[in-house]
């Protein structure tokens, strides 16, 4: 986004209902299974989901005890948990077909440690990371609002609260802010689509999630009665899977910064550690993160590059977007480099990512979330390098 003048900005979310969601939720659950029975188990599963069917395929390497069985009953379960138990998308009778296979040789021997040579990256690509000091998470705002105005009705939903009575688990959230010299300043427009009970008006579903937008959005945030938008088709009670087919991996930006920084183009969901469009986009989060906490810069993107079978990053790029305090970024690249190992088994090692840990990353949002440290998730939102940032330039 640009820093200087006066312009619209706009992210959505979705929540954990969308079809999407649902297969990117159903591709983690299997992964978590299989890194529960083996933190070394590889695995890049997909899922496809529609009316009463789910469909997972995809490669694997792990123990036998993860049989097909216990996925498709899984994925059951995970379909309960989010809420569906509907005529056309039910955890109770839905259709669940297993075709996992194992891991292709070839890929395996690229990214297996043998010898003198270290594990290598599962694939080529780029990924990026950013931060950037406009919500306490250090999101970008307008995506830092949409997730929160979904997650609350969720929250809510979940804990059979009558505020939210009628309500089903699909739905999404679009919010657009003014910016004035890049920073944010007011909301424009929001826009809420959910899914419903057949018998509720559009005005009602307006009056349910009217508080819940309110008090999501800072004072004097006040949306524009004309520029508040629920359910602006009127009537949706046909949603998740069986209103439109989910696949994952569909979501990046949502999963992501909402458009307000590049991505570099691979999902996350099902993939295990080894494949860097996961672990180093979460390590570029971590780094970026680390730099603005440390208040070397208002804004900072990181991109890092890997070729497949290769331990090393290709590239580390560092752009503070001209809010860096008197930090030099060819510098910050160097000091960054000492202090992490950007490899995929040093990222993995330092994030502890080979745990079961990825169910919780597949709703409303990979970065901007708080860590456990009991559970373990969400480990590269921690903020612990920022004081060896701060002693590496003098601050």
């Amino acid at each position: 986004m640009r820093d200087k003048g006066e312009y619209l900005f706009t992210s959505e979310s979705v929540s954990e209902g969308h079809p999407d969601k649902v297969a990117d939720r159903i591709s983690d659950t299997v992964l978590d299974a299989f890194l529960e029975a083996d933190p070394y188990a590889r695995v890049a599963c997909e899922t496809l989901v529609t009316t009463n069917r789910i469909i997972l395929a995809g490669e694997t390497r792990g123990p036998g005890s993860v049989t097909h069985e216990l996925l498709a009953h899984l994925a059951r379960m995970a379909v309960q948990d989010i809420g569906y138990d509907q005529e056309g998308f039910s955890w109770r009778n839905a259709e669940v077909s297993v075709h996992l296979h194992a891991q292709s040789a070839h890929i395996a021997q690229g990214v297996d440690a043998a010898g003198n040579k270290d594990e290598g990256a599962g694939d080529q690509g780029i990924m990026f990371g950013y931060a950037c000091t406009e919500t306490p998470d250090l999101m970008p705002a307008p995506l830092y609002y949409s997730h929160l105005i979904l997650r609350r009705i969720s929250e809510l939903r979940r804990s059979r609260d009558k505020m939210v009575a009628g309500l089903l688990p699909d739905a999404k959230s679009q919010v657009t802010l003014r910016y004035v010299d890049g920073k944010p300043v007011g909301v424009t427009s929001v826009v809420v689509s959910t899914q419903h009970e057949e018998g509720l008006t559009q005005n009602q579903v307006r009056e349910l999630v009217r508080p819940i937008i309110v008090s999501s959005l800072p004072d004097g945030w006040s949306v524009p009665e004309d520029e508040l938008y629920v359910n602006p088709t009127g009537t949706f009670v046909i949603g998740g899977p069986d209103g439109d087919c989910g696949l994952t991996g569909r979501k990046i930006i949502v999963d992501t910064y909402g458009g307000a920084a590049p991505h570099g183009g691979g999902a996350f969901s099902g993939k295990d550690p080894t494949k860097v469009d996961r672990s180093a986009a979460y390590a570029c989060r971590y780094l970026a993160k680390n730099v603005v906490a440390a208040g070397l810069a208002e804004k900072c993107t990181i991109q890092v590059s890997y070729a497949i079978g290769v331990s090393k990053p290709l590239s580390v790029y560092f752009d503070l977007h001209n809010t860096g305090r008197d930090v030099d970024e060819a510098k910050l690249a160097r000091v960054v480099n000492d202090m992490i190992n950007l490899s995929p088994r040093g990222i993995r090692e330092h994030l502890h990512l080979n745990r079961a840990i990825y169910a919780p990353t597949s709703a409303y949002g990979h970065f901007g979330r708080t860590p456990d440290e009991e559970k373990g998730t969400f480990t590269w939102e921690r903020t612990d390098l920022a004081a060896e940032l701060k002693r590496a330039f003098n601050r």
